[in-house]
């Protein structure tokens, strides 16, 4: 049995726009990853079998390793349809916002969803949710925003109602966002869950391989380059890998290649916390990402030098400067962390 984490008022509130709706839109943040698009699409199959109108738009492209999820060709991009992504908005009775506790985090389809009439709920699990929704389901506590909408079905009494589509998307979201249930997973709850979802029929063995085995050449070459220049902090018990333009270019880069990098590190004896900064091909910045075992709070770390944030053990941010400058604020940053870092 899982324990009912959600307020039942919230249920009963977002059950009644659900039966009253026919049109809904369901967002999620920039560069989508597998628990945005897994989220996403979990819920769209669901309001698909109920008869329900229902889009995906987010705000730019998602990996590669992604696009096999059922579903993941009807996602609308932002970036690419515009003018039909800002009609589907502007008419939907509900939007639901996944996975984004910040109004910035889907850029700009900020504005038209801030300006649409549509009654809006926001389903998430980072810290600190702003107050832009009606109805806000936030538990940071919770791995993964797809388990948060697996909750939500159940709660509604919709479970026998999940699809083995819906399944297999709800999971990938909760494998991605704990790396293959290796981090942030120590609740027995998620083992319920999954339970539940094999119940429809996935094979996660088979998803696993699909989003973690299906790289290319060039990005296995990649992660052998970036390796290879690694710096290690054996004083800090950290490390730190870095991509730029540059770097990108020679090796064919395409989005997504270097997901799941900087968890790489982390399997050194001792390091306990890695730092990953890539230029930003499309914008004047680095990009952040940072994770950490045990106690460390990366989410911190982020907050305190790369405007960022996240889980306690993944998170990120931005830097507008080089890599060097973005390099030197870690390097600052560890020795402030020092203390922390050698406990």
């Amino acid at each position: 049995m899982l324990s009912k984490i959600i307020d039942q008022t919230k249920i009963d509130h977002f059950t009644k726009w659900f039966e009253r709706s026919e049109s809904i839109v369901i967002v999620s943040h920039v560069s989508p990853d597998g628990d945005a698009i897994g989220s996403s699409l979990g819920l769209m199959h669901f309001l698909e079998s109920q008869e329900k109108t229902v889009h995906v738009v987010v705000p730019n492209a998602f990996p590669d390793f992604l696009k096999w999820m059922p579903g993941a060709k009807e996602v609308v991009l932002y970036d690419r349809y515009k003018d039909f992504a800002d009609r589907l908005i502007t008419e939907a009775d509900v939007i639901v916002c996944l996975d984004f506790n910040a109004i910035k985090r889907i850029e700009e389809l900020g504005d038209v969803v801030l300006a649409s009439k549509a009654r809006k709920i926001m389903v998430d699990h980072h810290l600190h949710p702003e107050s832009f929704c009606e109805i806000v389901i936030s538990h940071p506590e919770i791995s993964s925003t797809s388990e948060l909408v697996f909750r939500l079905i159940c709660r509604m009494g919709y479970f026998e109602d999940i699809t083995l589509e819906g399944a297999e998307c709800i999971y990938t979201g909760m494998m991605t966002d704990t790396g293959g249930f290796t981090y942030n997973s120590n609740n027995r709850e998620i083992y319920f869950i999954i339970s539940e979802l094999l119940s429809k029929g996935i094979d996660k063995d088979d998803i696993y391989r699909k989003v973690y085995n299906t790289y290319s050449e060039s990005r296995l070459r990649l992660m052998g380059y970036i390796l290879s220049n690694m710096h290690v902090y054996k004083e800090h018990h950290a490390a730190l890998i870095s991509l730029s333009k540059e770097e990108q270019g020679k090796f064919d880069y395409i989005k997504g290649d270097s997901e799941g990098f900087v968890n790489i590190p982390l399997s050194i004896k001792d390091v306990c916390f890695t730092c990953f900064l890539r230029e930003d091909t499309e914008k004047q910045m680095i990009k952040i990402s940072l994770r950490s075992v045990g106690t460390f709070p990366c989410n911190k770390f982020a907050a305190d030098f790369f405007n960022g944030g996240g889980h306690l053990n993944a998170s990120g941010g931005e830097f507008c400067g080089t890599l060097e400058e973005a390099r030197a604020v870690f390097e600052d940053g560890l020795e402030r962390y020092k203390e922390l870092l050698n406990a």
